[in-house]
């Protein structure tokens, strides 16, 4: 399988957000997650990005390990 696809700014695209280098640095440093908040559950998703997230973990895909990431990277 092609892992190539699912790195961090494909992640933000398919959240439809900026996705370069500086909009993502930008992104963890405007939106850091407490230890008891799951990140789907982040109040600063919309519905429709709360639930692709949610979605991805359940179904163990192939994004998890960039969602696992973006989460890391938003509790520094």
């Amino acid at each position: 399988m092609d892992y190539s696809s699912y790195t961090m700014a494909s992640l933000f695209a398919q959240l439809g957000l900026a996705n370069d280098e500086m909009s993502i640095q930008r992104f963890s440093h405007q939106h850091p997650l407490d230890n008891t908040t799951l990140l789907a559950d982040a109040p600063f998703w919309n519905s429709a990005q709360a639930e692709f997230i949610r979605e991805q973990i359940w179904q163990d895909s192939d994004w998890v390990e960039v969602i696992d990431q973006l989460d890391l990277m938003l509790r520094r």
